[in-house]
């Protein structure tokens, strides 16, 4: 593989192929992206440029070893036992790192991968079962009445809240979140979601567990450090605040550039959403917005059409929130913004919020 091959056993939407060139003119029937990448992964460069996706600092085009994906994908295809023939579907953008490494670990492995348009219900017209897929919480939110059709799953690029998780705990699906970024071509630690009985798992054990060669430890500020030698030349310094709970397992808290000081006090709100989920069954998020007393007032933006005056009841009486966790205000928008990859842009959705002075 090493040598810009790829394993005998490949096929792209049921289909072999006798060299490079026939799987690159067959790519152009499917999508241009994805011929554009095969084109980049078979020619003579050690590296593939990557786009990241924008969803925690401005995007940027950053280069990735061919060899160092190569090696995460078969960190997966180890941990997940997914070898040779396994059946995978591709319903992610092969714009960016998760689409791209999709393919890889296909061409890598000898996987008979299904590529189809990258839409928020992948699943509804599918008439089959497959061994593995990817995809991000939006996707699996629209898609509960069908996870049957795969039998593991991987979610990834954004947190999966309380009311997925709880929809989850009813599907035969064995279900993963995922950690990660371009940065560690995609996922470099795994926390199991659901049947817990099948690998005697607790139960939303909040904890992940880190792939083979893969080392952590935690900054000065709190923050997740990645050392893997496999698919980084250097340490990986991250902007996720967490708890190191063995060398290979710790808890993600939320992220630094996310923390509001409100008068002083240091408010993740990672972990009030967490709270929050309880009682708001819509996409919703807090943020801090500037404020003449407190530096920072914490406020709540929850997708809605119109006011709900029972959740902002139901919110101050909550007893899980500690004082300074209570929302100062709470403001209601039709519909929030997502980036390319379908996470909610934070940033954007809060700029379109007209903010009482």
């Amino acid at each position: 593989m090493h040598n810009n091959n790829y394993h005998k056993n490949f096929k792209l939407n049921g289909t072999s192929f006798v060299s490079k060139e026939e799987l690159m003119s067959f790519s152009k029937n499917i999508s241009s992206s994805i011929t554009t990448f095969l084109e980049d992964w078979f020619d003579e460069s050690k590296t593939v440029n990557v786009q990241t996706s924008g969803s925690t600092g401005t995007p940027k085009s950053i280069k990735l070893k061919k060899e160092y994906m190569v090696n995460s994908a078969i960190a997966t295809g180890t941990f997940f036992d997914l070898r040779e023939n396994t059946t995978a579907l591709l319903c992610l953008s092969t714009d960016y790192i998760a689409g791209k490494m999709m393919l890889v670990r296909a061409l890598t492995l000898g996987w008979h991968l299904d590529v189809i348009e990258a839409s928020s219900s992948p699943l509804q017209q599918i008439d089959r079962t497959y061994d593995f897929c990817a995809m991000v919480p939006l996707q699996v939110h629209h898609s509960l009445e069908y996870l049957d059709k795969v039998k593991k799953l991987i979610i990834g690029g954004g947190a999966v809240d309380n009311n997925l998780f709880e929809n989850l705990q009813s599907v035969s699906t064995e279900i993963f979140a995922t950690y990660g970024m371009t940065e560690t071509i995609t996922h470099i630690a795994v926390k199991r979601l659901n049947n817990p009985s099948l690998q005697g798992v607790a139960l939303k054990s909040s904890n992940y567990e880190t792939l083979d060669k893969v080392t952590i430890s935690k900054n000065s500020r709190g923050c997740l450090e990645i050392e893997a030698p496999e698919i980084s030349d250097e340490i990986i310094t991250t902007n996720d605040l967490v708890e190191i709970i063995t060398k290979n397992e710790f808890k993600w808290l939320g992220r630094a550039d996310n923390v509001i000081n409100s008068g002083g006090i240091k408010l993740i709100p990672e972990q009030i959403e967490e709270k929050l989920a309880k009682i708001i069954h819509q996409r919703f998020f807090v943020a801090g917005v500037p404020d003449d007393i407190l530096g920072e007032k914490l406020i709540l933006i929850i997708e809605c059409e119109k006011k709900e005056n029972k959740v902002i009841d139901q919110i101050t009486t909550l007893r899980y929130l500690t004082k300074f966790e209570v929302p100062k205000e709470v403001y209601f928008i039709d519909n929030f913004i997502f980036t390319e990859t379908k996470k909610i842009n934070r940033k954007a959705t809060l700029n379109s919020v007209e903010i009482k002075k």
